[in-house]
């Protein structure tokens, strides 16, 4: 994948990410709330599962952007991976 390529999509994410976070109720009335947020993080709980959703969002533009992939996989479930 190409540099420019690889940093305009992520962040195209970061964007889509922040704009999550930012305009959550443009994002409730597309989707519709969560039954599930809401029942298991009380009130309010879509507000909060769209904006973590956003957050996340934002963390994997900017590991695409980096190409940090082999670094994040590493520090975080590295043991889990065969050695090889």
């Amino acid at each position: 994948m190409s540099i420019v390529f690889r940093i305009i999509l992520g962040l195209g994410i970061v964007g889509l990410g922040a704009f999550m976070v930012i305009r959550t109720r443009v994002i409730i009335d597309l989707f519709g709330m969560v039954d599930w947020a809401e029942a298991k993080l009380g009130g309010g709980g879509t507000n909060l599962f769209y904006k973590l959703l956003g957050i996340l969002f934002c963390i994997i533009g900017f590991i695409v952007a980096t190409d940090m992939w082999n670094a994040f996989l590493q520090a975080t479930i590295g043991s889990l991976l065969p050695k090889g």
